[in-house]
């Protein structure tokens, strides 16, 4: 835990918050805090800063907080990503959090398992605590925006134009020559699909709405391994 969030429950008076929850435990098992330390803490969706410690015991820890600073700035990126495996969509949504990523569409194509979408880790108390985890490892307090779309589609059609309006619109493929491109300047909107890849009607849809299809070589990487392979080669 890089940086502790905080919640508009947390506090106490206008500068004071109280914890007793699993950050308390962190504080108390892996900073090793004592009283009158200072920590890294952030408000959600709001400014960073830092808070000292004023009380500190097994029950609960108070401190005095200053928020100043602002958030690292957002990736230059949105995601379109295929429904994955339920439990590498975790370690996914945790991960493109950290890397600053703030929009993420999750969609259905046609090699997503029906099964994935009965998922608890689909529900919007599971999603927020990946963001939340993302957030504290990458100091950073702005959530992103996640939307599940289970109709591909109309997705496609009527709001992919929309969304990709003013980026570079890439899509991932393992079967392409084009290579992706590196250290790119301009906004991108990143589109990656299931294991296996999208089917040929998926790209084709893709490509007459503007995206380009790239490739990482020859080797097939999972999913959750592309994304921060790919992330890593455009910025």
């Amino acid at each position: 835990m890089n940086l502790i969030i905080l919640f508009e429950k947390d506090f106490i008076t206008e500068n004071k918050v109280r914890l007793k929850d699993r950050r308390l435990k962190h504080v108390l098992t892996v900073h090793r805090a004592k009283l009158g330390d200072t920590l890294r803490v952030g408000l959600i969706n709001g400014k960073m800063g830092k808070g000292m410690i004023i009380k500190l015991n097994e029950e609960e820890m108070e401190m005095e907080v200053e928020l100043s600073e602002p958030n690292p700035p957002p990736l230059n990126a949105q995601l379109v990503l295929a429904m994955p495996r339920p439990k590498a969509l975790k370690r996914i949504v945790q991960d493109v959090t950290t890397m600053g990523i703030k929009k993420i569409y999750i969609i259905k194509t046609w090699r997503v398992e029906k099964s994935f979408w009965n998922s608890p880790v689909l529900e919007e108390d599971s999603l927020f605590e990946n963001m939340i985890l993302g957030l504290e490892q990458g100091k950073d307090t702005i959530l992103p925006e996640i939307e599940v779309v289970k109709l591909f589609k109309p997705f496609v059609e009527d709001r992919i134009p929309d969304i990709i309006k003013g980026t570079r619109a890439i899509v991932a493929h393992p079967v392409q020559d084009t290579e992706c491109p590196r250290s790119i300047k301009e906004p991108v909107t990143l589109a990656i699909g299931p294991e296996g890849g999208f089917i040929p009607y998926e790209i084709d849809m893709l490509v007459k709405q503007g995206f380009e299809v790239v490739s990482l070589g020859e080797r097939i990487l999972r999913v959750e391994t592309a994304i921060p392979v790919i992330l890593g080669r455009l910025f």
